[in-house]
């Protein structure tokens, strides 16, 4: 049986909750975000520091705790700090560009991908085979990080296409006449 609601989340400085019964609103210095709570989990605040609970014994219910108590901790995390994903082009011709809330790939294509960032998220191109994904919300900056990715994923036999920073790509060998 998992422990994970059994520690509290602490409210870092600088961040504003408002915890109802059906909701909890977070607002910090990297944006708002907003969790709607399961009917089975009831999140109580005790100065700068949030405890998660099942309301009832059950199974379900002591999971969910578990689940909402991570959820409530990354956006904790999201509003102070923010996430970041990184993102590598590899590949002859393969480059990037972000203009605004768009960015501009071309990874081997006929044509270009102009791919349009959702509210919240924001991409940087350092260099021109680097993309920086930031954002506060962790589970949106990894979809858009795995959208980008599906447009050219990493292929095992060159290597070439689109691949976290942290990815380690399997190679594999040619085949032999």
């Amino acid at each position: 049986m998992s422990r994970v609601a059994n520690s509290p989340v602490e409210i870092p400085k600088g961040v504003e909750t408002n915890v109802s019964d059906t909701e909890i609103l977070v607002k910090g210095s990297k944006g708002n975000l907003r969790l709607e709570l399961h009917s089975s989990v009831a999140v109580a605040r005790d100065g700068e520091i949030l405890s998660i609970s099942a309301k009832d014994g059950s199974r379900q219910a002591n999971a969910m705790a578990g689940t909402f108590r991570s959820l409530i901790n990354n956006m904790m995390l999201g509003v102070s700090v923010g996430f970041v994903k990184k993102l590598e082009l590899q590949g002859v011709g393969y480059r990037a560009k972000a203009e605004g809330k768009k960015i501009n790939i071309t990874v081997g294509y006929s044509h270009p991908i102009n791919y349009q960032l959702p509210e919240g998220v924001s991409a940087d191109t350092p260099s021109q085979t680097e993309i920086v994904i930031s954002g506060a919300d962790k589970q949106l900056v990894g979809q858009v990080a795995a959208e980008i990715r599906d447009f050219r994923p990493p292929e095992p036999y060159k290597g070439k296409g689109i691949r976290y920073a942290d990815e380690r790509v399997f190679r594999k060998e040619a085949k032999k006449k």
